[in-house]
């Protein structure tokens, strides 16, 4: 009996492996672990510290790369998915999963040798949760994937404290609680108006299985604790007055959008701006009061 050859996949091209670690998210990743390094109340050289930061980077490209290669099957089913290197047959899953460990292991033993255990740990723990309990367990599970899973990309910024004082302390932990909580809000924005490729790829995403009213409404209650998170820092005494005034009134401008989008009740099914605009402006908001954490730091240490 005559047996018909698999071909074989070319070469995948280095943007292809570029394209495995998802560039644009960890953009914010490495921003959000830079200012956690930035603001810590002590410094670290230079080259120690680009060192922690490629570290951050080159762990977030490892969880996205093995987040790609589990969820190869659920990419091919999504449209705005359907270009990753995997579900496009530029590159076979072998190849994506030696490279998320391989680049998994360099990062964190890297960080152990050059920046200190603690930094190390905690990269460690973001990594497996990423993959381990958002990727492989939540995902496909239980619509409450991003509200957990959220954690994963809260901890750049303990990272990056950790990196520069060996330790954890309260504003970090308050900068983890402000991702994680700013999480919820800006997937499910993302989610309205794209609940249809979840849907066709089985992904249980809360608009797809709770509906759209009830999405709605639990964005509007997390911005509510989201919103205290980001101000607190401030009337504890751990930042100064710029940190203060940026944080509050960025917050109330994402509050604002936010309560659009929670108390929409109809919609024309070809308009979905203001989710696009929380979406957007989501985003902006963590560069800029991250941002201004920086600056408030370097004003008034």
């Amino acid at each position: 009996m005559m047996t018909v050859a698999t071909p074989l996949l070319p070469p995948a091209d280095w943007r292809d492996f570029l394209a495995l670690t998802k560039p644009r998210v960890m953009t914010l990743v490495v921003f959000t672990g830079l200012c956690g390094m930035l603001a810590a109340p002590v410094g670290i050289h230079p080259v120690l510290g680009f060192t922690a930061i490629l570290c951050i980077a080159l762990g977030a490209g490892a969880a996205g790369a093995l987040n790609q290669w589990y969820e190869a099957d659920i990419d091919a089913k999504m449209r705005r998915t359907q270009k990753r290197p995997l579900p496009d047959g530029r590159m076979d899953r072998e190849s994506a999963l030696h490279f998320g460990v391989g680049l998994a292991a360099f990062s964190v033993i890297l960080m152990y040798f050059a920046v200190n255990f603690a930094a190390a740990a905690i990269l460690t723990v973001s990594i497996l949760f990423y993959v381990l309990i958002y990727t492989v367990w939540l995902k496909r599970r239980t619509p409450q994937n991003i509200v957990i899973g959220g954690a994963a990309g809260a901890f750049p910024p303990l990272i990056g404290w950790a990196a520069a004082t060996g330790e954890v302390a309260l504003l970090p932990l308050l900068l983890f609680g402000l991702v994680f909580l700013w999480t919820p809000p800006h997937f499910w924005a993302l989610a309205l108006f794209v609940k249809t490729d979840y849907a066709n790829a089985g992904v249980p995403m809360l608009p797809v299985v709770a509906g759209e009213r009830v999405t709605r409404r639990q964005i509007g209650l997390y911005t509510i604790p989201m919103a205290l998170v980001a101000v607190l820092p401030w009337p504890l005494g751990l930042t100064g007055p710029l940190y203060g005034g940026v944080a509050t009134v960025t917050t109330a401008i994402f509050a604002a959008l936010a309560l659009v989008v929670a108390t929409r009740t109809t919609r024309p099914d070809d308009m979905m701006k203001p989710e696009k605009r929380l979406f957007s402006y989501s985003i902006l908001y963590l560069f800029v009061v991250f941002g201004a954490l920086v600056v408030d730091r370097w004003v008034f240490a």
